[in-house]
């Protein structure tokens, strides 16, 4: 009972911090005008179904990691682990091309084609977000694989590096004369690579114990 509440707990807390980070972002959105809010509504969107499967899959991930830690069915995990950065690299690079390419005629679903303004700024948005979504990827996978491993609260501070890196420096370099608007782009995809970073460091530090050699399950089946 306390565990499955411990986790429930770190859970919300994670979904807090990102639907806090989310509306701090979008104040400072709002702050642009219209122009921009409009363009970034209609990208985000598109943003937001364009690593939808990428979501999935690192909830699948987690499933399928947590069954075999339970095992102790260590070679399993490394072989899954293996794949699954594969696949969503793969899928990742995939959908970014796509996004890159098509990211005028995506945004005519939502914005009107005399409406040049929307559509250039929202451009803008999509070729920079696209060109990361392997980052938003690994990051799925790592808070899926924490999950699964029984350390929740690693999760949770990958959300705040990658929310809190996104909202600081979309603040400071909004602010920048230079850059504008654009700051608030980059800021996504410097939060989601760092995040990316600080878990593969931790788990290089616990990959030993995680995944020792010998332990019960290397031998089963």
């Amino acid at each position: 009972m306390g565990e499955i509440a411990r986790f429930s707990l770190l859970t919300c807390v994670q979904q807090s911090v990102m639907n806090f980070g989310i509306l701090m972002v979008q104040g400072l959105v709002n702050s642009f005008g219209t122009v921009v809010m409009a363009a970034f509504a209609a990208a985000v969107k598109i943003d937001s179904f364009a690593y939808m499967p990428v979501q999935d899959f690192g909830n699948a991930f987690s499933t399928f990691i947590a069954q075999n830690y339970g095992a102790k069915r260590t070679d399993r995990i490394r072989k899954g682990m293996k794949s699954a950065v594969i696949c969503a690299v793969s899928f990742s690079i995939l959908v970014s091309a796509l996004v890159i390419l098509f990211a005028k005629p995506l945004l005519l679903l939502f914005v009107k084609p005399w409406e040049t303004e929307i559509l250039a700024v929202g451009v803008q948005y999509l070729r920079i977000e696209g060109a990361f979504y392997w980052g938003i990827g690994g990051l799925f996978l790592l808070y899926g694989l924490y999950r699964a491993i029984e350390r929740p609260g690693m999760s949770l501070v990958l959300t705040v590096i990658s929310l809190g890196t996104r909202v600081a420096l979309a603040y400071a370099l909004s602010a920048v004369p230079f850059i504008g608007v654009t700051g608030i782009w980059w800021s996504v995809p410097i939060g989601w690579m760092l995040a990316d970073a600080v878990g593969m460091l931790y788990y290089r530090k616990i990959r030993g114990g995680l995944l020792k050699s010998g332990s019960p399950g290397e031998n089963n089946g």
